[in-house]
């Protein structure tokens, strides 16, 4: 193997990194709760276009301001995202993952039974799919330009939505 099919394969891996940890971050920060102006810059270019459950934003400041708003839907949620595939082309790069994501309801709404913070025991509203995203490598790293959470199962009931909220789909609602 000659150096420069080395330093490609390094670069390889490195963009494989970068990309897997971006993903990881960006998943658990769901669960964080902090979606401000910082937040949106670590993972999102500004122009970027997001397909939720709930309705397709377009640039980063929409994109803030709606997860802000879903995210209040809920007391507490666990985001797992795994099984990334990724496709790296120079400074562009395809993600397919699955995602699975809890969330407690914060008004009360819904299955189950009991509250209580960490009990686990509340109004919970699962749902799973895959996360399909396009990233650009940027000055300060990989970031999101556009992704889209296809959501293949649910369950439990989710939370309502205010009337000026739109829904991609009436029954399903998450981040």
């Amino acid at each position: 193997m000659d150096i420069e099919e080395t330093q490609r394969r390094l670069q390889s891996l490195t963009d494989r990194a970068e990309i897997t940890d971006l993903m990881n971050r960006y998943v658990r920060s769901l669960d964080d709760g902090v979606f401000d102006e910082e937040w949106a810059r670590a993972f999102h270019t500004e122009d970027v276009t997001a397909e939720m459950p709930i309705g397709t934003i377009h640039g980063r400041d929409a994109l803030t301001a709606r997860v802000r708003r879903g995210m209040a839907l809920f007391d507490r949620t666990v985001h797992l995202g795994t099984n990334y595939v990724i496709e790296v082309d120079g400074d562009r790069a395809t993600v397919r993952g699955a995602q699975l994501s809890t969330h407690v309801l914060a008004d009360g709404s819904g299955s189950g039974s009991g509250s209580g913070s960490g009990s686990g025991s509340g109004n919970v509203f699962i749902s799973a799919g895959h996360a399909e995203s396009t990233l650009v490598r940027t000055a300060d790293g990989w970031r999101i330009s556009a992704s889209a959470l296809r959501i293949a199962w649910t369950q439990g009931t989710p939370p309502r939505l205010p009337d000026d909220f739109t829904a991609a789909s009436p029954a399903r609602a998450t981040a």
